[in-house]
């Protein structure tokens, strides 16, 4: 995906120049520097999108868009700068003030962190006007449909294809393939309209993830590629996981290690894939969620929908960015929550069925055991699960991450696999006090279905 860091500021090149290889690799096709008597910015793109960058009336703007309505846009004039972002944060962009006074802006949070004291994350749908900060795009409200399920699922599955279609530009598009029905639900809808797609798995041997996926590829007829990972791989790349990832979060982490994987051996062969991200917030995919009363659920859903912006939105920006590929969220283009949300709550989770209207959309596109196969969080269908786990018990004593659990700024570590994390990535970035712009994923209670960061 397209990449910035910029200050507002002129005749600061040399610091942009120094900057810019931080963020380099989120582009492979074009790079440029530009400065004016008011603001010096360095911006990168991929080979699969126009450059994000042009002037008019005296404005200097940097858009950064996709057909998942993924958006950054940066308005740069000699009275003001103006960021914003879409409305879920698919895009991503953080901020802060240089000398307290000049604001600087990046795509990730690497350059900032060597010139800025306090990093900000621009909230998805927010705007920064100069320094005042206006929520201005909220989720779509809609009413609840009165359609029967056969035309809800019908209308669901036409949304999505145009979705899908509305971003392929080019023909080498890839998807990365997990087998689980997100992910094969994209897969099997961009198949219809792209003449030869690469698929994407990666797993330890003998992981479901893997066997899923080569049974989805097959029945759609993809050209599938598989990446069989070991312990011992997990290990050796978790400091540069965590170094693009710019988190600690355990479960972030190890859910990025085999997406990281997958997204190297995808590019590959490819500039752009689908991701099946975020069908599980929008039509109630998690096992927790059976335990949430029914006239709440609708409100959970919007809460984690809500939440993906600097937990999954980050990986698969970070994973898919690292080595200079675009990542389309079809299932988080506006057209489609809009519509999620209306669908009404009882044709989410039916006879304790997870995400059913949905099942319901794809029963004749993928085969049936994938159709209904129940939702695995991402490691585990990987196989990856414990792995980690036991490894950060092995190489963290319990004494010492007693010792060292609370953080600078409070936070309490819950494991010592996160100590784990929290180690390389102070390592990679050094310790701060300000970690305001790093989301936490929530945990959930099994018993209960209450959630808590």
């Amino acid at each position: 995906m397209a990449g910035i860091i910029g200050i507002y500021q002129g005749n600061q090149i040399s610091l942009i120049e120094k900057l810019l290889p931080d963020i380099a690799h989120r582009g492979k096709s074009g790079k440029t520097l530009f400065h004016n008597e008011y603001c010096s910015l360095g911006i990168i793109w991929t080979d699969a999108q126009a450059p994000p960058f042009h002037s008019e009336e005296n404005k200097t703007i940097y858009e950064d868009q996709g057909g998942d309505g993924r958006l950054v846009k940066i308005i740069l004039s000699k009275g003001n700068v103006i960021l914003s972002r879409d409305f879920l944060g698919i895009a991503p962009l953080y901020y802060g003030w240089k000398d307290n006074e000049f604001l600087m802006f990046s795509s990730e949070v690497k350059p900032l962190l060597k010139i800025v004291p306090e990093i900000n994350e621009l909230l998805p749908g927010h705007v920064l006007n100069g320094k005042e900060l206006v929520y201005q795009t909220r989720l779509p409200q809609q009413s609840v449909l009165n359609d029967n399920p056969n035309q809800i699922a019908h209308k669901l599955y036409k949304i999505l294809s145009e979705v899908v279609q509305k971003c392929i530009s080019i023909q080498e598009i890839g998807s990365l393939l997990s087998g689980g029905l997100d992910s094969s639900a994209i897969s099997a809808i961009a198949r219809q309209h792209i003449k030869t797609l690469h698929t994407f798995a990666a797993g330890i041997n003998s992981a479901p993830d893997l066997l899923y996926a080569r049974e989805v590829a097959e029945f759609i007829g993809s050209v599938h590629h598989e990446i069989v990972v070991t312990q011992q791989d997990l290990v050796t790349i978790l400091p540069e996981v965590i170094y693009h990832l710019e988190s600690f979060d355990p479960l972030l982490v190890r859910s990025s290690v085999t997406n990281y994987l997958v997204a190297c051996l995808a590019a590959e062969y490819v500039p752009v894939v689908f991701s099946g991200e975020g069908g599980d917030e929008l039509f109630a995919g998690y096992e927790y969620l059976k335990l949430v009363p029914p006239e709440n659920l609708a409100e959970e859903l919007k809460d984690i929908t809500l939440c993906l912006h600097n937990t999954a939105l980050q990986r698969v920006d970070r994973c898919a960015s690292a080595f200079g590929m675009i990542a389309y969220i079809p299932f988080l283009h506006p057209d489609v929550v809009s519509f999620a949300f209306s669908i009404p709550p009882q044709y989410k989770i039916k006879n304790q069925e997870e995400k059913w209207v949905l099942r319901c959309a794809l029963e004749n596109e993928l085969p049936s055991r994938v159709v209904h196969r129940r939702k695995a969080k991402f490691w585990e269908g990987a196989g990856v699960n414990k792995i980690l786990a036991i490894y950060a018990d092995e190489e963290i004593s319990a004494s010492e991450f007693e010792k060292e659990r609370i953080l600078p700024n409070g936070w309490k570590l819950h494991s010592r696999e996160e100590y784990l994390y929290y180690k390389i990535f102070k390592d990679c970035f050094g310790e701060m006090n300000n970690l305001d712009w790093m989301g936490r994923t929530k945990i959930y209670s099994e018993k209960t279905g209450i959630s808590e960061k």
